[in-house]
């Protein structure tokens, strides 16, 4: 799917190749890469670019993906879905200079907003590594729960890790007060 959104503060667009270098800076942070299962650390303009070239237009909704953008910064993060084996799966980061200022609270509520709008699906799953506090904060907030734990690989740690495993229904979502 070819989406785009927007927040009061946020663009969400498709990612571009012209996200390469900012995804790059971003990611080779090991504060930001050891928090997410798919990222090795370090993590070069290379891999960004070989990771911008597996979206394309057209992919159906449960692999959307958003390049985050603030006004007068550009590129500051990503946030998308992935098809997992027990359903979608969302996932997000965020350039270390743009933590702790509600960016990905509202990031994560247009694109579950946009997500149930455009799909039948009953569930969306999420987690995070079990020291990732920030990260849980957000999906506490926004109506998700533990549903167990599990152990993920982490690419930048090189490790298998603790993981919380969330999910959020439909039904919560669309009954949480806005």
């Amino acid at each position: 799917m070819n989406v785009t959104l927007h927040t009061p503060r946020l663009l969400l667009r498709q990612p571009q190749l012209g996200d390469a270098e900012a995804i790059a800076r971003y990611l080779n942070d090991f504060e930001v890469a050891g928090n997410l299962a798919r990222v090795p650390f370090p993590y070069h303009i290379s891999d960004a670019r070989a990771w911008l070239r597996t979206r394309r237009a057209g992919l159906p909704a449960q692999e959307t993906t958003f390049s985050i953008e603030l006004p007068d910064h550009g590129f500051i993060g990503h946030i998308g879905f992935h098809a997992g084996p027990k359903g979608p799966i969302l996932g997000y980061w965020l350039g270390r200079p743009f933590w702790n200022r509600g960016i990905m609270s509202e990031a994560v509520v247009a694109s579950l907003d946009w997500f149930f709008a455009a799909t039948s699906h009953e569930t969306v799953l999420s987690g995070v590594f079990v020291f990732n506090s920030a990260s849980l904060a957000i999906q506490t907030k926004l109506g998700f729960t533990q549903t167990g734990r599990s152990t993920l690989l982490c690419l930048a740690r090189d490790a298998e890790v603790e993981h919380i495993d969330t999910q959020l229904t439909r039904s919560v979502w669309k009954a949480r007060p806005t």
